[in-house]
């Protein structure tokens, strides 16, 4: 005869139902007896004696996860909508299940939403909480920059959907979290005059709560400067965003043959002079964007800005010269970091045990994603370097970088591209706390990545070449290759 709790959780549907004759045994069971004999989830019924039984079902089932059975998860669908992030474009996936839970996960900014619904094929009908798995399944298919935004996509909403079926925030399935708020450091794009972007900086500390800054003191500043360049009659260094090939944006430092005169150097230096007066020597000031120069003219630049005590140089030169960058690190003494464009950990490892930076900055979303950073995190560690995390785009892929930052003990900082667009914090909803407050990012305790789209914000702020929402995509349903890489 069945007793009186487990003719309650059969009925709930959380234990094998009743065959027939356990039906007719059960009749008998009082609703009583089963009220002093049952408790859920730590809680004690007692209380209910006289209530309702709607009511008592409702309490004392309150905390049963009826959403998701892990184990019988599948990934259906995959959709896009591209998301206006100031003047970057931004595409966010969903990847949707046969349970009704679906994941978010961002392209990296800049990048085609193409290159993770070409993945979509490949995972279709796969369970989505085997996230290892299927980033080794996928993770050929990305690549150094912004081809590695398909595959980081995906994993961050291969995280989302392992939450939210456990439900548990993504930092937990990493391990659990070192902190509960993200420092943050607040990127801002240069302005010409020194004196209008010190201004700028010191906003950010005192009125917007900052306690780390980043600034851009590039080449570009000294244009039209006679004196301060050499063969600055052939580039155009204004033109460092070009990517045309044999253009000066597009073509690597080295080869450019640049050089920055003592006229130029001075000019910069007193530009970081200024804005370091204006903001003190508390705050940690980090610095990026000078222009394409080689590693001589990079050391040069290093040793005069070395009395303003920078927290970093940042990409000085391409990542990939590992040994050049090994020079520049110890031919000065300000800090030195890379990363952002590394796809996976070899390459950071290759810096790490060359002693080549002082930091490391993966963007989670080229790096290989939430899990992938943490490693790339742990390593440098293990071996006494820090990290600081690069960022640019929506809430969606911030989100999954605060969860890696809480959940990685070497980590420094992470970048906020968007502090001065009025409606980024609006893109989504549903968190539990502010997404930011004084310079910190709240690390959440919602499951997944902890927060949902703002349906009506989102969609006044979709790309005009493609307004769709998403929409369904049939056409990248059927796998076209043979992608296995031995025979």
């Amino acid at each position: 005869m069945t007793t009186p709790s487990q003719r309650f959780l059969k009925k709930l549907g959380l234990v094998e139902p009743f065959t027939a004759a356990e039906e007719a045994a059960s009749s008998g069971g009082s609703r009583r007896d089963f009220i002093k004999n049952v408790s859920l989830s730590g809680l004690a019924l007692g209380a209910f004696i006289n209530a309702p039984i709607t009511e008592t079902l409702e309490y004392s089932t309150q905390n049963v996860n009826r959403a998701s059975a892990p184990s019988d998860l599948k990934i259906t669908d995959m959709r896009y909508a591209v998301v206006m992030n100031g003047g970057g474009r931004c595409p966010v996936i969903r990847i949707d299940t046969n349970q009704g839970i679906y994941g978010l996960g961002e392209v990296r900014d800049g990048a085609t939403w193409r290159y993770a619904l070409f993945l979509k094929s490949r995972i279709l009908g796969m369970n989505p909480c085997n996230v290892e798995m299927i980033f080794k399944l996928i993770k050929q298919f990305g690549f150094h920059g912004r081809q590695a935004g398909g595959v980081c996509a995906v994993e961050m909403a291969l995280w989302d959907l392992a939450g939210k079926a456990y439900n548990v925030p993504a930092y937990q399935l990493l391990g659990g979290k070192y902190r509960d708020k993200v420092r943050l450091y607040a990127d801002t794009p240069r302005v010409q005059n020194p004196a209008d972007f010190a201004a700028k900086m010191k906003d950010r500390v005192d009125n917007k709560g900052y306690t780390f800054l980043k600034m851009d003191f590039g080449i570009e500043s000294l244009k039209n400067v006679p004196g301060a360049l050499v063969n600055s009659n052939f580039w155009d260094v204004g033109r460092q965003w070009d990517a045309t090939p044999m253009s000066y944006g597009g073509t690597e430092h080295q080869f450019t043959q640049i050089q920055i005169t003592d006229k130029g150097l001075q000019i910069l230096a007193e530009y970081v002079g200024t804005v370091r007066e204006a903001v003190g020597y508390e705050v940690p000031l980090a610095s990026d964007h000078y222009g394409h120069f080689d590693l001589n003219n990079a050391i040069r630049l290093g040793r005069a800005v070395e009395p303003y005590r920078l927290a970093w140089l940042e990409d000085l030169i391409p990542w990939k010269y590992t040994e050049q960058w090994r020079d520049i690190t110890q031919a000065i003494e300000t800090p030195t970091i890379t990363g952002e464009d590394i796809y996976l950990k070899e390459e950071f490892i290759k810096l790490i045990d060359h002693r080549a930076v002082d930091l490391v900055h993966p963007d989670l979303a080229s790096s290989g994603g939430l899990l992938e950073t943490k490693k790339i995190g742990d390593y440098a560690e293990e071996r006494g370097v820090a990290m600081a995390m690069h960022f640019a785009g929506t809430p969606v892929s911030f989100m999954a970088n605060v969860h890696c930052a809480a959940a990685t003990q070497n980590f420094v900082a992470l970048e906020h591209h968007s502090v001065d667009l009025a409606y980024w914090d609006s893109l989504v909803t549903g968190t539990d706390k502010p997404l930011i407050e004084k310079g910190f990012a709240n690390v959440p305790e919602k499951p997944g990545l902890g927060v949902v789209l703002n349906d009506e914000i989102v969609k006044q702020h979709l790309d005009g070449e493609d307004n769709s929402y998403f929409k369904p995509t049939p056409e990248w349903d059927k796998i076209r290759s043979w992608d296995r890489l031995w025979s």
